[in-house]
């Protein structure tokens, strides 16, 4: 196959991160790539992602795509796809994983403890509010949703009355925005704020047991990024998160083995975090749900609206 159809958002991060892709597999012998780009329902739906449908809302049109051969692979983030593979796909590959840190974006480029009480900081993720009020209770945490290039743009101009929006460095990088905005950003060390599964890696995915793509695919995998945000997905398969539970979880290769974080947020308003580091990775996913998995995880309800 010389010719291969790469589906993708038509957001300005999603054609920079399916480029991406397609420059790596250029990079084999003989293989051409097209970019088709569809538009889904989470690009034409408004209101938090948790309340309109969740992750699976950026994927299914194109994983019909590919289902009914329209694609032959799709480019996603990683962290907008949820837990469990969709029926006939797979990842075929995970290409090296970009910054999985959040950042905090702000007129002054501070640290949230800077903020001003009562400061305005939007965000659509029940992950980073949670994380964000139980650091600084006198926030007000707002949800806000758009490309990542209009959501800067907010608060440059303090539309809304926004301070301070928090968003994925690994987005900053790939869109191109970091340097425009590099003395607004102040990057959130894991320990801080917890990313989403799959924060900052890329999935693409195909066919699962297409007999050309998957052994093709095989050759632009890195093979830590894929066990990593495979030891991730497990996490929240075990803890049954879904779009709307408040969860993160990071696991990462340091010299010494295996660092790993989870963090969930509990029906009572309170979250809970567990930090671990193993020899391996599998051991990191049993020692984070040790102790979480039994616990209610916050679903969407009228104090996370």
């Amino acid at each position: 196959m010389n010719q291969l159809r790469i589906g993708t958002r038509g957001s300005r991060l999603a054609i920079a991160q399916a480029r991406e892709v397609a420059e790596l597999l250029r990079g084999v012998r003989g293989v051409r790539c097209e970019l088709v780009v569809m538009s889904t329902r989470g690009d034409r739906q408004a209101g938090p992602l948790a309340q309109v449908g969740g992750k699976g809302l950026f994927t299914a049109e194109l994983e019909d795509a590919l289902r009914d051969g329209r694609l032959d692979l799709a480019v996603h983030s990683a962290k907008d796809m949820p837990a469990d593979d969709p029926r006939g796909l797979c990842i075929g590959a995970v290409p090296a994983r970009a910054d999985a840190r959040d950042a905090l974006v702000s007129v002054g480029g501070g640290s949230p403890d800077e903020l001003r009480h009562g400061a305005v900081v939007g965000t659509g993720s029940l992950r980073r509010r949670a994380q964000l009020l139980d650091r600084r209770p006198g926030l007000n945490v707002v949800a806000i949703r758009g490309n990542l290039d209009t959501r800067l743009r907010r608060v440059g101009e303090g539309a809304d009355g926004l301070d301070a929006v928090v968003v994925a460095m690994a987005g900053l990088h790939r869109s191109g925005l970091l340097a425009r905005f590099a003395g607004r950003v102040r990057p959130l060390a894991v320990e801080e704020m917890i990313p989403a599964a799959g924060q900052g890696a890329l999935a693409i995915q195909c066919r699962r047991e297409d007999p050309v793509l998957v052994p093709l695919l095989r050759r632009i995998d890195d093979p830590i990024a894929s066990r990593r945000l495979m030891c991730e997905r497990a996490v929240l398969r075990r803890l049954g998160a879904g779009c709307n539970s408040c969860v993160a979880v990071h696991v990462g290769l340091a010299r010494g083995g295996w660092h790993a974080w989870a963090m969930v947020g509990l029906d009572d308003g309170r979250i809970v975090r567990r930090q671990v580091r193993v020899t391996d990775a599998a051991d990191a996913v049993t020692a984070l749900l040790d102790g979480l998995s039994e616990r209610r995880i916050t679903r969407v309800s009228a104090r996370n609206r």
